[in-house]
């Protein structure tokens, strides 16, 4: 096949752009935090990342391999797992807004109702992991059935 290696070509062009262009931002990100920040802050953004890299593989990492293991044997698993993982990264999102104790100084920091919002945004993607999930069961069956019928077409032959 002749286009594959320049398709290939292409790519590696593409992310050698993106990788630059995210380690250019990241250095821009490392520069406002060091220039235009207290003396305290950089110490404490690398506590903050080190405890997120803990959490991270100590308790999500984990904690979604557990659950994907449990679900592996409902049809269409897959849907669930992508369902389940929507939802924890919504849960995560929101978790900074949710366990901020006591009212902010500036009301126009919180102005909204993120216990409403994820509810809202959970029961969004519970129905729709329901819905993606009837349908990936239904067209299982359908192709199940297909295959069952050609089989016994041509066992009769």
């Amino acid at each position: 096949m002749r286009g594959t290696g320049t398709a290939v070509r292409t790519l590696t062009v593409v992310r050698a752009a993106l990788g630059v262009c995210g380690v250019a931002l990241g250095a821009v990100g490392v520069w406002q935090l060091v220039a235009l920040t207290g003396p305290e802050t950089p110490r404490r953004v690398a506590v903050w990342l080190a405890g997120a890299a803990v959490v991270h593989d100590a308790l999500l990492a984990p904690l979604v391999l557990a659950v994907g293991w449990l679900v592996r044997r409902l049809p269409a698993a897959g849907v669930v797992r992508g369902g389940l993982v929507v939802a924890g990264c919504a849960v995560l999102v929101a978790l900074p807004a949710l366990l901020r104790p006591g009212e902010p100084a500036n009301p126009s920091v919180l102005p909204l109702d993120y216990p409403r919002g994820l509810l809202l945004v959970l029961g969004v993607t519970a129905a729709v992991t329901c819905l993606l999930w009837l349908r990936a069961v239904a067209v299982g069956r359908r192709r199940a059935a297909q295959a069952g019928r050609r089989s016994a077409r041509n066992g009769r032959s």
